[in-house]
């Protein structure tokens, strides 16, 4: 799976509300059923059980289950271990129904395995473990305390065989269940990120078609005020301003140029091993050329590498550094840092800026989807992240805690 764009912020493993309103509900529907079964046993079978502790464990279940629903109301999203409780608290709620109705002799002790099949979907392995060893402990304690008046002939060997068989029940229904949910997890998850990145590609090549017009139609006005400029050059060969006109007017040529070749390049998927001091020296000179008033300190922890490169990578960087650049001068400063250096993930170009940094929502946004920016990084963010992630690449947004904004990219390091 491709690597998506990261958000440099702390992430707690989080949980739908909507599972821990599932275990509340099953366990309110439970407690009416706990209640009928008692009522049915005593007065339809006449068997005698013990009402105090029963209705006492009951009403300790129904007195959690509200308090968790009133709790929980308010919240978004929950923990694991909000969800673990939960979990636990439904073995130790139904272990006391069954001591107090029979133990391992209940017909229902196999009821156990319901939390169980619960945690196997909604748990990770560690804590699924642990639900699972609290209920195998459960029921090895309602087997211990059996009365020896059961124990009679060869009921003994029998009460054994069902510890043992429901001990297999316990690994099969953990192993299997688990196993199955978190496949079924990971599919949900690798389809929901192909048709993410389905959806990024149509807007990148939405955005290269409307570019690739918008090219077209520029070409032939630039060639028509390029000959104009030259028959004013031979009118007033030393006025200064008409060479300057020409020169613009070469550079949005050759830009026309490179992003034909881009393009093409592109389309064919071309790609080269590039130095990573070459990709350094052409970003300086181009900050040189078209910025030359702001101050760049370029820092080089490394000798010379190289990564994977096409013709979309220098003009992703540049997207970068030019948003760089509008944030600093937003924030009326003249510089920025570019950091350069190697690390396990590979080749790291760290661009910070000077300016008033990101904001949480934009943080959230950028490099996702192409959004309205005051200052265009909306949408050089966005092209940007697809350009490096064609690439292997990662992207990363930050703020630094002087000031500013991190963008941190990475590059897989080419072994020569």
């Amino acid at each position: 799976m491709s690597p998506f764009f990261k958000i440099n912020t702390m992430t707690a493993d989080l949980k739908s509300i909507n599972q821990i309103y599932l275990v509340l509900v099953l366990r309110s529907a439970a407690i009416i059923i706990q209640l009928l079964l008692i009522l049915f046993v005593n007065l339809g079978l006449s068997y005698q059980l013990p009402w105090t502790p029963l209705f006492s464990v009951i009403g300790l279940e129904f007195i959690f289950t509200l308090t968790s629903f009133f709790f929980y109301h308010t919240k978004q999203h929950i923990s694991s271990l909000a969800l673990l409780i939960q979990i636990c608290a439904d073995i130790l709620f139904l272990s006391l129904l069954l001591f107090f109705s029979g133990g391992a002799t209940n017909a229902f002790v196999s009821l156990l395995l319901i939390p169980i099949a619960i945690a196997a979907v909604t748990l990770s392995p560690s804590l699924l473990a642990l639900v699972a060893l609290l209920a195998i402990t459960s029921y090895c304690i309602l087997l211990w305390f059996l009365p020896m008046s059961v124990m009679h002939g060869n009921m003994q060997g029998h009460f054994i065989g069902m510890g043992i068989n429901f001990l297999f029940s316990t690994l099969v229904v953990a192993l299997v269940v688990g196993k199955m949910a978190r496949s079924i997890n990971q599919q949900e998850l690798a389809i929901a990120a192909y048709r993410e990145n389905l959806l990024k590609q149509d807007q990148v090549t939405s955005l290269g078609v409307a570019s690739a017009q918008v090219t077209h139609q520029l070409a032939t006005p630039i060639a028509t005020v390029q000959l104009l400029a030259d028959e004013l050059k031979e009118d007033y060969p030393n006025n200064l301003i008409i060479v300057d006109i020409q020169n613009q007017l070469q550079r949005c040529t050759d830009s026309l140029d490179s992003f034909r070749r881009m393009v093409f390049d592109i389309k064919e998927q071309t790609s080269k091993v590039s130095s990573v001091n070459h990709i350094l020296d052409e970003i300086m000179e181009n900050i040189r050329v078209n910025h030359p008033e702001i101050n760049v300190e370029l820092i080089k922890a490394h000798d010379d590498i190289s990564v994977i490169a096409d013709a979309a990578l220098l003009p992703a960087i540049l997207n970068l550094i030019n948003n760089a650049i509008r944030a600093t001068k937003a924030n009326y400063a003249n510089k920025i840092t570019l950091t350069s250096m190697v690390n396990l993930e590979g080749w790291q170009f760290i661009i910070r800026d000077y300016g008033l940094g990101f904001t949480l929502e934009k943080l959230k946004q950028l490099g996702i989807k192409p959004i309205n920016s005051e200052q265009g990084f909306g949408m050089a963010v966005f092209l940007s992240h697809a350009s490096l992630e064609r690439l292997g690449g990662e992207l990363v947004l930050s703020n630094h805690h002087q000031g500013g904004a991190l963008v941190t990219l990475s590059l897989p390091v080419v072994e020569r």
